[in-house]
């Protein structure tokens, strides 16, 4: 890796749209139709990655439900040839052994454009025989023997286990192919993985979470961790902590990446995004809005008869340390609860789910990217609403090209791997 910072990398989403699943009303065609068209529009306009979200629960966050991410993108990587593919999976309720032949397979299936975006999941445990969801520090604690199993895994064949008999066949030194011996707290595992080694010798490892636990983690793992920053102060905050404590675990200058979800609102003009936000926030439906809020805060808690448009009172707020789902979307909505917002205005928050939202023209929104990347706190971006042709045309025709005019982000793929693509330094 040279000594020039690496242009900003972008993604975007291909699973849970209500257009992915209104595919399933068409007995010609099939839920996998739209997330196709989804692909080809990211690979033709040279976007670095498909991210596939999950919900592990039936309406949960509003969503109608969500597919297998590490199915979907494997059946993506038949009709793409560069984009990368994120799948989230979670280290809660997956043994290891399991997510090293899953993601070592996509890797190979797909010629090295495999990524994991490890999650410690927030709901769903009614689903795994689970009366309550571990607590976070459980959870974690879990996390990081998964992922180290998983590596180590993905380590144990060594360089020359396998190589080329010059004839178009494989010569396999078997002494080269060492088991892990892994007993811990959670896991006992011989190994060694069965199945070659990876085109990338590991799947990228993305990781989202950053409560205390989150951060930790993604300091010790994660080549990139994807984040929830609604203001440049997040961001620089966030970065200069999980940077400082990355570098005490022994980690690469600017490692883990920093990925944020960018939630845009396209306009024309200014007014013209002034307009539509005016909009969105005049057809919030309050009702449900609570319920959305209640949710960011963790659960537990009911704003149904509180007045939207004083404070939430200290007292009705979850003190941080009892709330056992996404710490760090709680500690987001707790401190913009704090700085003095109505209820009213927390609840049109809550809409982007914590996330970095901006409104304008695609020169507008450049520049507030431009602002987070020279800062050096932004080197992955979600640039999502591909499903939608309007936002996909303001993405493909505006905001891609100003940021390309900018020379902010790569006109091409660099490589064949994800893992050249996003300029990682090399493993080991």
């Amino acid at each position: 890796m040279g000594t020039e910072r690496r242009k900003l990398k972008t993604v975007t989403g291909v699973s849970g749209s209500r257009d992915v699943y209104a595919a399933a009303l068409d007995p010609t065609r099939s839920t996998l139709d739209e997330a196709q068209r989804i692909a080809r529009i990211a690979e033709d306009n040279k976007i670095g990655a498909l991210f596939a979200a999950d919900l592990l629960a039936f309406g949960a966050q509003g969503a109608i439900g969500a597919q297998e991410p590490l199915i979907q993108l494997a059946a993506l990587s038949a009709v793409t040839t560069h984009v990368g593919l994120i799948a989230t999976v979670t280290t809660t309720f997956h043994h290891p052994y399991n997510l090293a032949r899953l993601f070592g397979t996509l890797d190979h299936i797909s010629n090295g454009r495999a990524a994991w975006n490890a999650v410690t999941s927030s709901l769903g445990e009614e689903n795994y025989g689970d009366q309550e969801l571990p607590s976070p520090e459980q959870r974690y604690d879990r996390a990081t023997e998964v992922l180290t199993v998983v590596n180590a895994l993905f380590d144990s064949w060594r360089p020359g286990a396998l190589r080329t008999d010059g004839t178009g066949g494989a010569v396999l030194d078997e002494t080269l192919v060492r088991p892990i011996d892994h007993v811990g707290q959670h896991f006992s595992v011989r190994g060694p993985l069965n199945i070659p080694p990876l085109p990338q010798g590991r799947p990228v490892q993305f990781q989202a979470g950053q409560s205390a636990g989150g951060i930790e983690l993604g300091a010790r793992f994660a080549e990139v961790v994807f984040t929830s920053l609604p203001t440049l102060e997040d961001a620089v905050t966030y970065t200069k902590k999980i940077r400082t404590r990355a570098a005490e675990w022994g980690r690469a200058d600017g490692l883990p990446l920093i990925f944020s979800s960018f939630h845009a609102t396209y306009g024309s003009t200014e007014a013209e995004a002034r307009r539509l936000v005016r909009e969105a926030v005049e057809s919030t439906d309050f009702d449900a809005g609570r319920r959305r809020l209640a949710d960011m805060l963790g659960g537990g808690i009911d704003l149904s008869e509180l007045p939207l448009d004083k404070p939430i009172p200290e007292t009705v707020l979850p003190q941080l340390d009892s709330v056992h789902r996404r710490r760090g979307r709680v500690e987001i909505f707790r401190k913009l609860a704090a700085s003095g917002a109505t209820l009213r205005e927390l609840v049109v928050a809550a809409k982007d789910t914590g996330h970095w939202a901006a409104a304008g023209t695609p020169e507008q929104l450049a520049d507030a990217i431009e602002e987070r990347y020279r800062a050096n706190v932004l080197d992955v971006i979600s640039l999502g609403g591909l499903a939608d042709e309007r936002t996909a045309d303001f993405v493909v025709n505006g905001l891609l090209p100003e940021l390309r005019g900018r020379g902010l982000v790569d006109t091409d793929y660099l490589g064949g791997s994800y893992r050249e693509n996003l300029e990682l330094p090399p493993l080991g």
